[in-house]
């Protein structure tokens, strides 16, 4: 680590915690983002500036007007630009150092699989269950740590499936039967926008927290916002013994 680095990350690195070994662990690890709305803009943002090494942004999608009241990666000259496009400029401008991938299609089966297990920790910011339940899949059988997080309205949720505990520790399909048949999203039933934020800066904690060895993830447990009250939940959760994912005969 030069001088430089010392410098830009000096605030991290005064944390007992965190130190300069695990700023090390940081700038050596490789984080793979899938979407890049309104959680993924504050994910890519805070592990960018927090020097995850390498980064992988994930998004068959291009920026909307009507993205840009909680997806703040991008802006209004980003139109009808490729969000992958967008997010590596704006990732650059913040922290030139790091290394920036983008794939800018929808990875399914082999890719998907692949991209995994580049990749040293998954943050799931997507926004419907098909494409959460494949990536699951595939951080189970490729042991590879998943940060999930959801926001729709006024409610947001947030875990961390390690997939390395073994035990009772749960996968994400541990928590849904199957896709549910009403699924809400944002662009039919609203979400305030700071509640992205709020949800996807957890996200990104906890990333840190799995790539740099601090602290006690959130694993084994969901915690839930209602942003009306500004009320947290923590729910304990433990594996299906049933779960067609992680189940083990």
């Amino acid at each position: 680590m030069n001088d430089h680095q010392l410098l830009r990350y000096s605030r991290q690195i005064m944390l007992p915690q965190m130190d300069i070994a695990g700023q090390q662990r940081l700038m050596q690890s490789h984080a793979l983002i899938m979407g890049l709305g309104g959680l993924g803009s504050p994910v890519a943002m805070y592990l960018a500036a927090a020097g995850v090494g390498q980064l992988t942004l994930v998004d068959f999608d291009t920026v909307d007007l009507s993205n840009l009241q909680r997806q703040i990666i991008h802006s209004h000259s980003d139109i009808d630009r490729a969000k992958v496009d967008s997010a590596a400029d704006t990732l650059h401008a913040l922290n030139p150092e790091i290394t920036i991938n983008t794939l800018d299609k929808k990875l399914t089966d082999e890719a998907l699989t692949h991209a995994v297990r580049q990749a040293d920790v998954i943050i799931d910011a997507c926004d419907n269950f098909a494409t959460r339940f494949a990536i699951n899949q595939v951080c189970v059988s490729t042991h590879t740590p998943l940060v999930s997080g959801a926001a729709i309205r006024l409610e947001g949720q947030v875990s961390v499936f390690p997939n390395t505990l073994g035990g009772d520790a749960p996968c994400y399909r541990c928590l849904y039967d199957d896709i549910p048949e009403a699924e809400a999203r944002c662009s039919e039933t609203g979400v305030l926008a700071p509640l992205v934020g709020i949800i996807g800066s957890i996200q990104a904690t906890e990333a840190l927290k799995l790539l740099s060895g601090l602290g006690t993830p959130l694993a084994g447990r969901l915690l839930t916002l209602d942003a009306s009250t500004l009320e947290f939940r923590e729910i304990r959760l433990r594996r299906d013994p049933q779960c067609p994912v992680c189940h083990k005969p």
